[in-house]
């Protein structure tokens, strides 16, 4: 038995990836609680925001790496993507806004989850400048760009939203 590239085991989030319906949106939805464990015990929204970067990083040369191997330029199982980008959109959701949001409501669920309905919505749809990215960069920066996008679009919505609607 032939073992799997630690690349393609990086990329594929231990094995998400490679799930029969929906890799992306499982690997989401497994990336908020995550996201709420780094913040609740590993430095609030600068943590997630620092441990999406180091994702983005890991995940630009295991999926590099991963597209090398398969000759295919955005493989369905590479989902790291959608943990970095997701990590992204919920960093935004730590921000107090200078007042703006009373600092009893800086962990706000609802906000988390507009953070995976925002960032997946943008994932899936890709609007201008998500579908710029996915279209025009290749390799590991082509796979993460868009979704790193898309999780920085989604954290606008998330700001705006906490914002209007004290969430």
């Amino acid at each position: 038995m032939k073992l799997p590239r630690a690349s393609t085991v990086v990329a594929s989030v231990f094995g998400i990836g490679y799930f029969d319906v929906a890799p992306g949106t499982i690997m989401s939805a497994v990336a908020v609680p995550l996201a709420i464990l780094i913040a609740l015990h590993a430095g609030g929204g600068m943590g997630i925001l620092a441990s999406s970067i180091i994702v983005l990083v890991i995940g630009i040369l295991a999926c590099g790496d991963h597209v090398r191997e398969t000759g295919r330029d955005d493989p369905s199982e590479c989902v790291i993507d959608e943990l970095a980008g997701q990590w992204f959109a919920c960093s935004f959701c730590l921000l107090t806004f200078g007042g703006l949001v009373p600092a009893e409501q800086v962990i706000s669920l609802p906000a988390f989850g507009l953070a995976f309905v925002f960032f997946r919505l943008f994932d899936i749809w890709k609007p201008w400048p998500v579908g710029w990215a996915d279209q025009n960069l290749k390799g590991g920066l082509g796979v993460m760009t868009d979704d790193m996008i898309a999780g920085g679009m989604a954290g606008v919505l998330v700001v705006a939203a906490r914002i209007l609607f004290h969430i």
